[in-house]
């Protein structure tokens, strides 16, 4: 079994440096076991960015009948274990959106998060704009492909019309009971426009790997890459204008 040092020693021949924002996408299957299971990988990447790098993660939470409560609503599930453990090391601070609850740490842990955004949420001003500014990256470790939440952001910058939009609702703790709040954003779920063949985060992924951007190795068991954030961003924002134009 690895420990978080074995772990933190990938990161760092991987390319994480210290003092840099980063976003993570994991899984804790691929990497395999890691002595203190998700808190020892939470540890690792602590110990790659250092006390002055930053560690961002999406957590959204499950839309369920309670309200959700941004200190305590658990992550929705489809993010992953990793997530729930990041949302509750200590030194984790959220966001309060229940749709796009995001969830930080390290130095860099308010710079990602002020003034995060309610609509909109992964649009401009949101932690994600902020990982572009803060000359940030994200890391994949053996995730699956269609799962860089980055891309929602080029979705905001693509020069795409008809952009489809979505207004959702949910339940959300107060000092005086739970109130019920809209929250209105790019459709996040199904896609700013109609298409009909693969995922195309998974298309846009696939498409800049292949110009031989970003670093590659392994993290215990895992595949993975460390990508720019800026460089992402600008490669999707134009694959999106060559095609999501056509499609929409």
């Amino acid at each position: 079994m690895r420990t978080p040092d074995d772990v933190a020693a990938d990161l760092a021949r991987l390319g994480v440096a210290p003092g840099r924002a980063v976003m993570v996408h994991a899984s804790l299957r691929r990497i395999g076991p890691v002595a203190g299971g998700a808190a020892g990988v939470v540890a690792a990447l602590d110990k790659a960015v250092g006390p002055d790098g930053g560690l961002l993660m999406v957590m959204g939470s499950a839309d369920g009948p309670e309200p959700f409560d941004p200190l305590t609503s658990p992550v929705d599930p489809d993010v992953g274990r990793l997530a729930e453990a990041f949302r509750t090391a200590r030194g984790t601070i959220v966001t309060d959106n229940p749709e796009g609850r995001f969830g930080a740490r390290g130095g860099l842990a308010g710079a990602l998060l002020q003034d995060a955004p309610w609509d909109d949420y992964f649009g401009p001003g949101s932690p994600l704009a902020r990982l572009v500014a803060l000359d940030g990256a994200v890391l994949r470790l053996g995730a699956d492909p269609d799962t860089v939440t980055l891309m929602h952001y080029a979705e905001y910058l693509a020069p795409v019309p008809d952009k489809r939009r979505v207004v959702r609702e949910r339940w959300v703790a107060a000092p005086g009971g739970p109130v019920r709040r809209t929250v209105a954003c790019l459709d996040d779920s199904d896609g700013i426009v109609a298409w009909d063949g693969e995922d195309y985060f998974k298309l846009i992924l696939d498409a800049y790997l292949a110009t031989g951007a970003g670093a590659r190795g392994r993290v215990g068991d895992a595949a993975s890459e460390l990508l720019d954030a800026r460089d992402l961003v600008d490669f999707s924002v134009r694959w999106m204008a060559d095609n999501l134009v056509r499609a929409s």
